[in-house]
């Protein structure tokens, strides 16, 4: 009995234990490649390392997935049929991780049915490609909320753009009959620019009378799940 149950494992699918364990392991070693490339090429608030992880899992499903399949077309098609009824909802937060999922599923295609040059030579030209663009940087946006009496608005409006030297956007006006709030958006290296003067931008607008309160806050594109 134990030597039926072996023989049906060995040639499951006219392939080999060592068949298909030489093809899920280039399949992990190659998305390996991709975590390093993904790790590199990005920085900041535009790295998940959640994300990052997944790449490796999604290499290693997809050429389990190919590797099961194979050559029979029937198998495909039910593959197929099961796997469509899956709904992805986690949103891509950067457009530029679209390449990655690709990059991932079709390295494990090619290591699936054995293809692992087609897969090499692939991912060290994305690879080099990827590195020659250099690492992507996602700055940090500071947004400066004041509120303030109406009388001000010009006086505030002025103090802002002149002390980070009209770099700030000004995003939001809020008036009423007696106040005002302004939301101003700035990159991050603008504001710290202005360390080196002699007064922050808090120590200013707090000199003037009428002035209720000027929030700093940082904001960035980072999607937690």
């Amino acid at each position: 009995m134990r030597g039926i149950l072996l023989e049906v494992l060995e040639h499951s699918g006219g392939l080999t234990v060592q068949d298909i364990f030489i093809r899920i392991a280039a399949a992990t070693l190659l998305s390996v490649i991709i975590y390093i490339s993904y790790w590199f090429t990005h920085a900041g608030t535009t790295y998940s390392k959640k994300f990052n992880v997944s790449l490796i899992t999604l290499t290693i499903l997809s050429a389990t997935v190919i590797t099961v399949i194979g050559n029979n077309v029937a198998l495909a098609l039910g593959m197929a049929g099961a796997l469509s009824i899956v709904r992805f909802r986690t949103a891509v937060k950067d457009s530029r991780d679209t390449t990655y999922i690709f990059w991932a599923v079709i390295v494990g295609l090619c290591s699936g049915v054995g293809d692992f040059w087609t897969a090499i030579v692939g991912s060290g030209i994305v690879f080099a490609v990827l590195l020659l663009l250099g690492r992507v940087r996602n700055e940090n946006r500071i947004l400066l909320i004041i509120k303030a009496q109406k009388s001000l608005e010009g006086d505030i409006e002025g103090i802002v753009f002149q002390h980070f030297d009209m770099k700030p956007q000004l995003r939001v006006k809020n008036t009423t009959p007696e106040t005002v709030e302004f939301i101003f958006e700035m990159g991050r290296h603008t504001y710290n620019r202005t360390y080196k003067k002699e007064k922050n931008i808090t120590q200013l607008l707090y000199e003037i009378d009428g002035m209720e309160y000027v929030n700093v806050v940082t904001q960035n594109d980072e999607i937690s799940g």
